[in-house]
């Protein structure tokens, strides 16, 4: 038995970590089955020989009986800045063991304390005020900074400790130090930076020595997020977030074997020029590369640098101070947020510094490109055949001065175009200018990042060759730890897509979208995916790092806010299951990896949230309040905002319980548990049915309260088949949003209902993952129509479009822990069930039903694996189970005495136990190892075949409404000009009136009309809208008072489903304050180049349904 892939703090031998108390894992190899580590030691030493000698003179365990291998806490001698530790251990599997040591690992710690640092943060002289002109995009150049030294003694060590308040590259002699992107990643800059440790022993030459750096604006002064779209942030720009001026601070520590030593910082002594080649870089805009203005030998020695500048103290740039707009909370209740400006410093403050704890952004693959087509003289569209985040390879030969324009783009419109609508503010386009050099040319941005498949190429000279563009894909560099496939081909291309996906969204923090100007860590869209990302990467220490951005984004009302790191607000500062990331995510790191550590640490924060949770309820139960996100892009009804904060609430609640559990809480455990247990009273007395049903008539509002264990044991059977009879009404075909898809499948499978869950994952009808494949999908998409070979890009606002979008592949978590039956049985690991769930023969009449998988997970402990095939009546299963682990195994069979393992019947098996039999399973202990089950099957034949039928259009009356003598409080007769002409307030639509008919025609993005009402109007509501529309709308009403503003508080939207018969749409509302304005926007979609929307209205009808 050999400890293999020893780790301190999650990663392999760290450079300067800054955990004074680190812990150490690793895992345990044996061919052998059943082995298991009966006691363990670990020394730590000083130095390689030290180690090599068995002294660990920093820390000896001696021998520790205990089968733990993770998050072993070093116990030795106190750790200071700068220490070099090298360790070791063995494990024992029985007393009689003679075990061997482990190959050596290490880790060095960082600069712990502030006074470590003797470097300063250094800057360029600016004298320029902060931009404020929304309307001109500002661009700054990328900045160098050099300086020489020279070595001139035998070094023994180097190290570099480099941050920036920016982006920064560091070279070394003309070479690169390390492969990282953007580092040293995005923080709150206005409270923490990370740093970055390097050993650069192998680098130092003797003699001369020279240093550079290029910055750039980054995180800390670019364009980030949707600042510049919705006129927040400094300015009304989106720009200069947490600073106006980058600055780097970078210190080379060498040491001699003479035992001397010698610092160099950065001070001002450096030089600097912002006149290279790097003219524009910006995450979100693009990078702008003048080769004529390189300068060779710029980092190296002898370089003559009289022209550049002396570089300044950072904070010599003085104070600089603009006006910071950003929205805010309403100051009582059914009152608009608002848009208010404050003075606010963004010259140098010097940040807290720790050392950066995830993994890198990282160039991991290359992608060549597979098509390239020419559009018009010098323009040419490459298509890389993939849709991934990163940038590109450019391979030219051209005459100095010849720019090149680069565009990205993750699909084509009909006509070839590229499709850039859904980028919105985000530029997304490259320069490169020639400089001529007859052997070619090669360019690759350093600064920015884009998502796309298509590559357009203006201005181009000559003509290219496939070669001539390469995709270059970006991403924090998780290690992939899974793979799956199975007999039905589209579902083995949507695990890839689901794997894409994650990769093009995990740079540097889990983002909704890497393509359009957002790119932004969105909570609700993590919680609801991160258990599908722990499935498939190793994410300990990258979401390790984006809790710390999580926790220190906490609202001053203990609400964790939409998205982290938090530079804005836009809308309120927090919406229901989006603010609950900050208990699901940790819960669910612990549960991935066994790591306490992460609930200790999120612990003041996790409870200063669950005391604003308390604090809002009302009986134990949500309300609606916050950002109404909710289910987002669910399909028809829309399920309450105040139903899904009590379903949140009790997840909250219960998941805080087993946290303080875990952490010897014991108190605080009871008092959640005893919170937990009102609100599923609570909620059974105000939603549950008699029947199991819940009277909230949504997919998703069943689905919810099955995951979060909210329906009695007794009723949930009821519950998921009134869930089954929904989907089959609606043609067998989910209507769920970002919420209720996750735990959709895992409710259906658990409560008796898995052929339909396997059908749902294998349908090709709209709206399923097998119609975004049928539709040319390569990742997963915001919407499950986001483009349509029928109809292009016109069902959707093309602005609210992104195809890079996690939060529909969080079924990837059911297909490992239901189709695979991959799961552990407690946090970490330790014990792994192995429940591979099979749908019926002849479940599914449209396509085989999965009769295969083959699935592997690389855990923290090691590889599990579970590979299953159903042929006939025999079942056989194929598992791996890791070192120091045991498992429990279920065969779906009746048949114990079937039940062979290796070919011989387990009866005596040294290490495979029957342990229960019922009706349809068996279930086995079976010890580490290796091993190959078969048994006589126990799965019968389903006795229907699913299909797909048309859905139950919803769109007219979702709620069953009879307006039967209720009373109409105002009416609009679209027949009647002078009754149009009350809608006087119009934006991008067009008014058609002939011959007593009324049509509207979408001229341009987010059409509106809107109007006063004769009188206030309170209660609940009722509009009617009496109109024809050929094709699927998705239109929607907004109301306000005289006092308020139209907000996404007060509005009803949905899909209203085409038909060439005039029908009555009914739309709800709940207005608690009076309604004197009324605003109708007919058309969500815009596509100039695609059919205009177009509907008919007869009249729109307000009716009381009650006071």
């Amino acid at each position: 038995m050999t400890p293999t892939v020893l780790r301190c703090e999650y990663l392999e031998n760290p450079l300067g970590i800054d955990a004074t108390t680190p812990r150490l894992s690793w895992r345990l190899e044996s061919e052998q089955r059943g082995q298991r580590q009966v006691a363990y030691q670990v020394l730590v030493a000083s130095t390689e020989e030290n180690l090599a000698t068995d002294v660990g003179d920093l820390w000896d365990s001696g021998r520790v009986d205990s089968d733990q291998t993770l998050f072993v806490p070093y116990q030795g001698k106190t750790l200071r800045s700068r220490q070099q530790c090298f360790w070791k251990v063995r494990s024992w599997s029985s007393d009689a063991d003679q075990p061997r040591w482990s190959e050596p690992a290490s880790w060095s710690m960082g600069l712990l304390e502030n006074d470590d640092w003797q470097a300063d943060y250094i800057s360029y002289r600016d004298t320029d005020p902060v931009h404020n002109d929304p309307a001109e995009l500002h661009l700054p150049a990328a900045r160098q900074y050099r300086r020489e030294f020279a070595a001139s003694k035998t070094v023994e060590r180097a190290t570099i400790y480099c941050t920036a308040l920016g982006v920064y590259e560091l070279s070394l002699n003309g070479a690169r130090v390390g492969d990282a992107f953007f580092a040293p990643g995005w923080t709150d800059y206005r409270q923490r930076a990370y740093y970055n440790t390097y050993d650069v022993t192998e680098m130092i030459l003797s003699g001369g020595n020279a240093l550079g750096l290029w910055v750039a604006d980054g995180w800390y002064s670019g364009y980030v997020g949707f600042g510049l779209l919705t006129g927040i942030g400094t300015e009304k720009t989106g720009r200069s977030t947490y600073g106006k001026t980058p600055s780097v601070m970078a210190q080379l520590e060498i040491h001699y074997t003479d035992g001397t030593h010698e610092t160099i910082g950065t001070d001002e002594t450096w030089k600097v020029s912002g006149n290279g080649p790097i003219e524009e870089a910006d995450f979100l805009m693009g990078e702008s590369y003048d080769a004529t203005k390189e300068t060779p030998g710029w980092n190296e020695t002898g370089f003559d640098d009289h022209d550049w500048e002396n570089a300044v103290l950072a904070k010599d740039n003085g104070s600089k101070t603009a006006t910071f707009y950003q929205f805010r909370n309403p100051n009582r209740p059914n009152q608009p947020v608002r848009k208010a400006g404050e003075k606010a410093e963004f010259g140098f403050v010097r940040p807290k510094l720790e050392a950066f704890p995830g993994v890198p952004v990282r160039i991991t693959e290359e992608v060549p490109a597979k098509k390239v087509t020419p559009r018009q003289p010098g323009t040419f569209i490459f298509d890389l055949g993939q849709n991934f985040a990163g940038i590109i390879r450019l391979k030219v030969k051209g005459p100095a001065g010849q720019r090149i324009r680069i565009r990205y783009a993750e699909m084509l419109h009909p006509d070839g175009r590229i499709m850039t609508e859904n980028l919105r503010k985000a530029r997304a386009t490259d320069y490169y200018t020639c400089r001529g050099d007859e052997n070619g040319e090669v360019y690759q941005p350093r600064f920015t990042f884009h998502g796309f498949q298509y590559v357009e190429v203006s201005n181009y000279p000559g003509t290219p060759t496939l070669d001539s563009v390469t995709g270059l894909v970006l991403h924090s560099d998780t290690p992939m730890v899974s793979s799956f496939t199975c007999n039905d081909p589209m579902v083995n291309r949507l695990f890839q897509n689901v794997l894409w996906t994650q990769r093009a969204n995990f740079i540097d923090l889990p983002t909704d979208c890497p393509q359009r100007d957002e790119r932004m860590g969105w909570t609700g869209d993590a919680q609801a995916y991160i258990a599908t990302a722990a499935y498939n990467a190793d994410i300990g220490a990258f979401y390790t790092k984006w809790m710390r951005e999580l926790m220190e984004s906490q609202r001053p009302s203990g609400a964790f806010p939409g998205y982290a790191p938090f530079p804005f607000q836009h809308g309120q500062d927090f919406g229901t299951a989006w603010a609950d990331a900050g208990v699901i995510c940790p819960w669910t790191i612990w549960q991935c990896y066994g790591d306490t550590r992460i609930i200790e640490t999120c612990w003041p924060e996790m409870t200063r949230f669950m005391q604003w949770r308390q604090r809002t309820s009302v009986n134990d139960l949500g309300v609606a309040h916050g950002n109404a996100w909710g289910d987002w892009l669910a399909q028809g009804v829309k399920t309450p905002l105040e139903y899904i904060d009590s379903v949140y609430l009790a997840i909250s609640a219960k998941m805080m319980s087993e946290m303080a559990e875990a952490i010897g809480r014991d108190d605080a455990a009871q008092q959640y548990r005893e919170q937990f247990q009102r609100t599923k009273a609570a909620f059974a007395d105000k939603y549950l049915r008699e029947d199991g049903s819940v009277n909230v008539n949504t997919q998703t509002a069943q689905a919810l309260a099955l995951f979060a264990d909210l329906i009695p044991e007794e009723k949930r059977t009821a519950t998921a088949r009134h869930l089954a009879n929904m989907l089959k009404a609606n043609g067998n075909r989910m209507a769920t949003g970002f919420l209720g898809t996750r735990p959709l499948l895992p409710v259906l499978s658990a409560s008796g209902q898995h052929d339909l869950a396997t059908f749902l994952l294998q349908s090709r009808e709209f709206p399923s993952w097998g119609y975004e494949i049928r539709n040319g999908a390569t990742t997963i998409w915001e919407r499950w129509d986001s483009y349509t070979r029928e109809d292009a890009f016109g069902r959707h606002n093309a602005a609210m479009n992104s195809f890079s979008h996690y939060a529909f592949g969080a079924v990837c978590e059911w297909m490992f822990r239901t189709l695979a039956g991959i799961q552990s049985d407690g946090p970490g690991y330790k014990k792994i069930i192995i429940r591979p769930t099979v749908p019926s023969p002849g479940s599914n009449a449209l396509h085989e039903p999965i009769n295969r998988v083959d699935a592997t997970y690389e855990s923290i402990r090691g590889m599990i694996e579970s590979h299953w095939k159903l042929e006939d009546d025999r079942f056989e299963l194929g598992v791996r189970i890791p070192t120091n682990t045991t498992a429990t195994v279920f065969l779906p069979t009746d048949d114990a005495a079937s039940i062979t393992e290796s070919g011989k019947s387990i009866i005596s098996h040294p290490h495979v136990r029957l342990i229960a039999q019922t009706d349809q399973t068996c279930q086995l202990a079976v010890q580490s190892g290796e091993y190959q089950f078969e048994c006589a099957s126990g799965i019968a034949p389903a006795e229907e075949a699913l299909t797909t039928s048309e859905p139950i259009d919803n769109s007219v009356n979702p709620e069953g409404i009879d307006l039967t003598g209720l009373k109409v409080v105002a009416s609009w007769d679209f027949s009647n000009l002078d009754e149009i002409q009350k809608w006087s307030e119009r934006e991008h639509v067009k008014v058609v009136f002939k011959n007593g008919k009324t049509k509207l025609i979408a001229a341009g993005p987010d059409s509106k009309l809107s109007t006063k009402l004769p009188q206030g109007l309170t209660g609940s509501l009722v509009i009617k809208l009496r109109a024809t529309n050929q094709d699927d709308v998705t239109s929607q009403f907004y109301w306000r008072g005289e006092r308020q503003s139209f907000s996404e508080q007060r509005q009803s939207k949905r899909t209203l489903k085409g038909s060439e018969k005039t029908r009555d749409y009914l739309f709800t509302l709940n207005a608690k304050e009076a309604i004197r304005h009324l605003r109708f926007d007919p058309f969500d979609s815009f596509d100039p180049y695609a059919d205009k929307g177009e509907m008919m209205v007869s009249s729109i009808t307000i009716y009381q349904l009650s006071p």
